[in-house]
Order: structure tokens, then C-alpha cells, then sequence
């Protein structure tokens, strides 16, 4: 049984008069230790599907198993307990409080644990070496580089152990080499911790570091496995050509 199980899953709102869809009857299965990287123009569903994923909006219909569970259907405070601990979640602008410093923002998910200090403490500790960036543990995220602020926000997604991390853009707003280091840490973390990833990208050179990419275009995919390896091999030879 795949870990996230998609079947017939459709969104729906309105916008006036006007039915926008970004989802439609979209079919998917990804496997534990995943890391997909989601891909499409402004407006295919890509953040749609995300957000589903994650537990932040709720699908119109079709069903959305996590685990063996149709989160669908969860109440609003069973799934606020469900996200803690099974979701965490990598903003493309970090989203870190400014007036708490890095540790703390790191700390911030566990406070909804039941946790001793010192079991919250060695859990940021071991994110935050992870990361890379436990020497600027007392720094606020004005006093950090770009690249050092999305390593937090990674230490921030990882400290409570979810099962999914999710990542809309994480690169967006890097450099292109502060953008290579998070994606390579990115996938150290789905495969030596072997956390399912599903990332949302506009950067075709971003795709490399993913297990497998899908495409999405107008709420359906338009291609997966293989020929989704395929073209993102010609991309990569397109290039180094």
C-alpha cells in the first residue's frame, strides 16, 4: 500500500460566477521514501495538491489517503493533531518568526508535543546539526543569509519526525548556489532519514535531485514515471549540451 493514495481527487471554489478547478479526478499513489518534485505552469495545481497533502484545505471530492487513512474526512481539531505529527512543511519564503531566534523557531512545532524541556531541546539540537546551522542557533533571522534561513525553516519541518515533508518553492528565493546546497540537503534528508518529499517547482535543475517529477497541467497529470524520468534526462543532457 503506497503511503499517499490519491483517487478521483477534485478542488473546487468559485470566483464570482466562475467554477475554477484546480484539481480534476487526479489519480496518484506515492510510496514511502518518495521524493517527487511536482511541476507545471502558475495555476496547473501543484500548490492545490500540496496543500491537500499537508491537511491544509480539504478536497472537494474523491479521497486522500495517508497511511491508511482518508484524512478527508478528519475533523478540523483531529486534523490539526494529525499535521503535527505527520506533516512538515517547507515555505519557499521560510516564514520564520522574526522575533524569535533560530532555536526557537525550530522549537516552535514541538510545543504542541508532550515534551519535557530537555527532550525538546535535544530534538532542535539534532535538527539544527542536521542542517547544518547549530552555531547560529541564538541568531535572529534578520542576522541570517537566505540560505541560512531556509535551513532553519528545514530544521523547523524535521525536529517533530514527520512521515511527509512537503516544500513549495524552497529554492525560489536563493541564489544558484545557496539553492544547490538546500536541494542537496533536501535529499539527504529522504534518503538517509528516508522521509517521503514532495516538492513543488518552477526549476527544472532542482528536479534532479528527486526520485521521480510529475507534471501537471490544468488539475491532471500529464505525465509520470518513466517518461517524466525521460524528460527530465533530456532537460539535464539539454544543459550540459
Amino acid at each position: 500500500m503506497a503511503l499517499i493514495e490519491c483517487r478521483h481527487l477534485t478542488k473546487t471554489y468559485r470566483r464570482g460566477n466562475t467554477t475554477i478547478t484546480p484539481l480534476d479526478t487526479l489519480d496518484l499513489d506515492v510510496e514511502t521514501g518518495m521524493f517527487l518534485a511536482l511541476m507545471g505552469p502558475s495555476g496547473s495545481g501543484k500548490t492545490t495538491l500540496l496543500n491537500l497533502v499537508a491537511g491544509i484545505d480539504r478536497p472537494t471530492s474523491g479521497s486522500l489517503r495517508i497511511d491508511g487513512e482518508d484524512i478527508a474526512n478528519y475533523s478540523r481539531t483531529r486534523l490539526a493533531r494529525w499535521r503535527s505529527e505527520y506533516i512538515g512543511y517547507v515555505f519557499q519564503l521560510y516564514n520564520l518568526v522574526p522575533v524569535l531566534t533560530a532555536y526557537e523557531n525550530v522549537e516552535l512545532p514541538l510545543l504542541l508535543h508532550s515534551m519535557t524541556r530537555r527532550e525538546r531541546h535535544d530534538h532542535v539540537q539534532t535538527a539544527l546539526d542536521l542542517v547544518g546551522i547549530a552555531d547560529r542557533h541564538d541568531h535572529y533571522p534578520r542576522q541570517l543569509s537566505g540560505g541560512q534561513e531556509q535551513r532553519v525553516a528545514i530544521a523547523r519541518a524535521i525536529v517533530a519526525d514527520p512521515k511527509i515533508i512537503v516544500a513549495d518553492e524552497p529554492t525560489g528565493d536563493l541564489d544558484r548556489d545557496s539553492a544547490a546546497e538546500i536541494m542537496a540537503l533536501l535529499q539527504q534528508i529522504n534518503e538517509e532519514l528516508n522521509r517521503t518529499l514532495i516538492m513543488v517547482t518552477h526549476d527544472v535543475q532542482t528536479t534532479d535531485y528527486a526520485k521521480r517529477t510529475l507534471h501537471l497541467e490544468k488539475g491532471k497529470l500529464l505525465e509520470s514515471g518513466d517518461e517524466a524520468l525521460s524528460s527530465k534526462s533530456l532537460a539535464r543532457d539539454q544543459r550540459h549540451a
